[in-house]
């Protein structure tokens, strides 16, 4: 059972959620309805284009999962450790994810489709920053197993057992994040079109900022 959450556990996980919810929102919108921070449906989507001998939409599709996990890779690359600890280099690996997101944004408003790729790739990189911590696994760009888990643990308390609130509240901030994410970006993206990735991508700038500051004050937090 967690038996603490640190502020910065909470304010970190609900800004990347929401910087995940905004690119979401603008790639649902504006990427013919692909999700770019989760794969789930893309996978579906592969196969159906699959199925029905679609090659250039399967090749698109797959190069998005192949983003994906090569944003993933570059977080392990960087980050080296699964388990969410002050300390790593989040901060560099935040400024790439917004490098990526005004490069996506660059090249789509110029009508080049790369520009999914980039966006992908950036949220591999940001999901792969932080897996877990304190025993829970942490998701910043994709809900499924937040929901799964708050259910299994509703489940587990009608059982008789204790129910962890810590988590609870960890999961309802990246879920409420994401959700909020989800809405600035689509009403940016209703303005600004493809413009509205700089708001995410500042966002991630931003938070690079803060951590380092927050560093720099606690150096022995953990």
């Amino acid at each position: 059972m967690m038996t603490r959450l640190p502020r910065w556990v909470e304010v970190g996980g609900f800004c990347l959620a929401a910087i995940a919810g905004a690119v979401n929102a603008v790639g649902l919108l504006g990427f013919k309805h692909q999700a770019v921070s989760h794969l789930t449906g893309t996978s579906s989507l592969l196969g159906a284009a699959v199925a029905g001998d679609d090659l250039l939409t399967a090749g698109h599709l797959l190069l998005i999962l192949l983003s994906f996990v090569a944003g993933a890779v570059l977080s392990g690359a960087l980050i080296g450790n699964a388990a969410l600890q002050l300390g790593h280099r989040y901060g560099v690996a935040l400024l790439i994810e917004a490098a990526l997101l005004f490069a996506a944004m660059h090249v789509l408003t110029h009508g080049s489709a790369t520009g999914h790729f980039l966006a992908s790739a950036a949220c591999g990189l940001q999901n792969g920053m932080a897996s877990t911590y304190s025993g829970a696994t942490i998701r910043t760009t994709h809900l499924s197993g937040m929901f799964t888990d708050i259910g299994n643990m509703i489940g587990w308390r009608l059982r008789g057992h204790p129910f962890d609130r810590r988590r609870a509240v960890l999961y309802t901030l990246l879920i409420v994040g994401f959700i909020a994410g989800g809405t600035i970006g689509a009403l940016a993206f209703a303005h600004l079109q493809f413009r509205a990735l700089a708001l995410p991508a500042c966002g991630a700038i931003a938070l690079a900022v803060v951590y380092w500051s927050y560093r720099q004050r606690r150096p022995h937090a953990t």
